[in-house]
């Protein structure tokens, strides 16, 4: 996809979600619904018109079962994203280019997870381990957080980064959902030495690098710029979007290579920032995958907000808070919010674009948002 044929040629008309909670007794099936009614009643559009949708490959509803039950019209354009969180953004991505080039004209992507109250991927040991996973879960890198926690000590021995780094992370995305009544945090302040008195998840890990465990759904609806100027809401316009998969990589355990630290953001950034019209200097506000805390220095440094290992040092001084450098995760993201694969981060670049968060930047006009780092990858550019 070219300049010409993506950027700001569709938007964002729509965002919708269910409840968070560690525990909802409805299906993913109908909390799925429930989100993409609630986004095409904020875009205004009859789900009749619907003929395109986008999720994850780890999503459990399926298309015709959600088609028929939001009472959708002929589909002429699916499509699902590998690699978990890697996949948030490119669902946007796939519908953009879909109704950019005339496959679809209203889609709709989402995400339905109940894991919170459901089983953890990882418990289950009849599934065949990927190619790469035979190397390291026989000796007990069982989790993401063992995984990440191998790639965060390289990080930390390479480049001096310290706990005190990661609590900023940690710490930026808690006072965002302390400004949110939908976040799981929101009435529970961090503390420095609530953090650093906390249990190891795995070392140097400790529970609050650590997403939470969430039930819910979240969806968003994608329509060509032309149209979205007639929808109910403000269009959040789609200036650029990119997936990435670098050469050579083994998803979360990439140790062998060269250079572990250089994930799939620095593929994703490259093809990202060819065809915006601004660069990172020019991003407002960021809603960056937080999995795990070492994640967002990592993906700092990937998109090019700061060099090679100053990633860390970038969260000093409050530069990710509210008036920082770069606020970021304003809605407490994966980390303190919900964790729901990364789609909150998109809905909330949207509301941030509207001019609607409930930790809103100032005038912002520009977001970037990432999928998880570390594992095949991808990335939007909105703008208002």
């Amino acid at each position: 996809m070219g300049v010409a044929v993506l950027k700001d040629r569709t938007a964002i008309v729509g965002i919708g979600q269910t409840p968070f909670a560690k525990h909802l007794p409805e299906s993913e099936k109908a909390l799925a619904c429930r989100a993409i009614l609630a986004a095409l009643d904020d875009a205004g559009i009859d789900p009749s018109e619907v003929d395109g949708f986008a999720s994850y490959t780890m999503e459990e509803t399926d298309e015709v079962e959600v088609a028929k039950a939001v009472g959708a019209g002929d589909v002429t354009f699916f499509s699902k994203v590998g690699y978990g969180g890697g996949g948030s953004c490119a669902t946007v991505a796939h519908l953009a280019a879909a109704v950019a080039t005339g496959q679809a004209s209203v889609g709709v992507a989402w995400r339905s997870r109940k894991r919170g109250s459901g089983p953890r991927p990882w418990k289950n040991t009849a599934v065949q381990l990927p190619t790469p996973g035979q190397w390291t879960r026989p000796f007990g890198l069982l989790r993401p957080a063992d995984e990440i926690g191998m790639l965060a000590r390289r990080y930390m021995h390479e480049y001096g980064a310290t706990r005190d780094h990661l609590f900023n992370v940690a710490l930026a995305c808690r006072n965002r959902a302390n400004q949110n009544p939908d976040a799981i945090m929101y009435e529970r302040p961090l503390t420095r030495e609530m953090y650093m008195t906390s249990r190891w998840i795995s070392e140097p890990l400790c529970l609050f690098d650590n997403c939470l465990e969430t039930d819910g759904a979240l969806a968003c609806v994608v329509v060509s710029a032309e149209r979205a100027r007639d929808c109910r809401q403000k269009p959040v316009y789609v200036h650029s979007a990119a997936q990435g998969l670098p050469a050579q990589h083994h998803g979360m355990v990439n140790y062998w290579n060269d250079d572990p630290l250089t994930g799939p953001a620095w593929t994703a950034a490259r093809h990202l920032w060819k065809t915006a019209d601004f660069g990172p200097e020019d991003v407002d506000v960021a809603q960056i995958y937080d999995a795990f805390t070492p994640l967002v220095p990592l993906s700092l440094e990937g998109y090019g907000f700061c060099g090679r290992g100053e990633g860390a040092g970038f969260t000093e001084g409050g530069a990710l808070e509210i008036g920082g450098r770069l606020p970021l995760n304003t809605g407490g993201g994966g980390l303190s919010e919900a964790y729901v694969h990364g789609f909150n981060l998109i809905t909330e670049g949207v509301k941030q674009l509207r001019g609607v968060s409930t930790a809103q930047v100032p005038d912002a006009a520009t977001c970037l948002v990432t999928a998880g780092e570390g594992v095949p990858t991808s990335a939007v550019l909105l703008r208002s």
